[in-house]
């Protein structure tokens, strides 16, 4: 019997082939996870250092997925993102994902945080950076540790004033946070050298791009639920350009009707 040419032998042997190919791959991942709950099982000093391993594991999987900025890397070793999650999660915080963190809102995936900044730092120093969506404060963290200063709005007071205790907590003190709907951004500290937007608009606020200094760059997802792009606005001599960096899922920006 045959079927597009091939005998039903063949697809058979061909299905056989294939099953085992993922059967080796699974194998692998499953060899590469019990490694590593070796290393943890032998990690000394408690449930602090099993944290440090995994947060180790985590900075070298972002080398490999193409983090190459140092400066980046570095950061966020040094912010606990334990700390920025719910308790029952932090079991979870340092796999490579995004979490929920309440009122329909997620803590971002560590290598989009890594992606996005090392972008906005792709443009030399930057002295004031503008954040749309504290959120759980990590970004913020992230940020904080690599520019003068971090002006950073929030929608949703729980979250905002959440955020604000974790940074005092941990040391923060160049990050002002204001409650506020992130579309209008921080007219009173423009212009910025560089903005960050953790929600996706279905496009570019205005007034976001009239707060860009020049030479500034925004870092920001626009979509809807469907598809979203991750977009690398420039503020350059000659006007704004704009290059797609990749595609993203953000929860959506939400604009307040008032």
């Amino acid at each position: 019997f045959e079927l597009d040419g091939k005998t039903l032998e063949d697809r058979q042997v061909a299905d056989m082939n294939a099953q085992l190919s993922q059967a080796r791959a699974d194998l692998a991942q499953a060899e590469a996870r019990l490694e590593q709950a070796r290393t943890l099982v032998k990690a000394p000093g408690g449930i602090e250092s099993v944290r440090e391993v995994l947060n180790s594991l985590l900075i070298q999987r972002l080398r490999e997925e193409g983090i190459r900025d140092e400066r980046v890397l570095e950061a966020m070793r040094n912010v606990p993102r334990h700390l920025f999650v719910d308790e029952a999660l932090a079991t979870r915080a340092y796999e490579d994902t995004a979490l929920p963190i309440g009122q329909g809102q997620t803590i971002s995936q560590p290598y989009i945080v890594a992606l996005m900044t090392q972008t906005l730092l792709a443009g030399g120093r930057l002295k004031k950076v503008l954040e749309v969506g504290t959120g759980s404060g990590y970004q913020t963290a992230v940020l904080a540790q690599l520019v003068d200063t971090v002006y950073s709005v929030e929608r949703i007071e729980p979250l905002m004033k959440l955020a604000r205790k974790r940074l005092r907590e941990i040391g923060c003190r160049n990050v002002q946070i204001k409650l506020s709907d992130g579309s209008w951004g921080w007219k009173d500290h423009a212009p910025y050298d560089g903005i960050i937007v953790t929600a996706a608009p279905a496009e570019v606020p205005p007034a976001l791009l009239e707060q860009l200094a020049p030479g500034g760059r925004l870092i920001i997802p626009v979509g809807g639920a469907a598809v979203q792009e991750l977009l690398l606005v420039q503020h350059a001599d000659k006007g704004l350009s704009q290059e797609r960096l990749e595609l993203v899922n953000f929860v959506p920006l939400v604009r307040d009707s008032t």
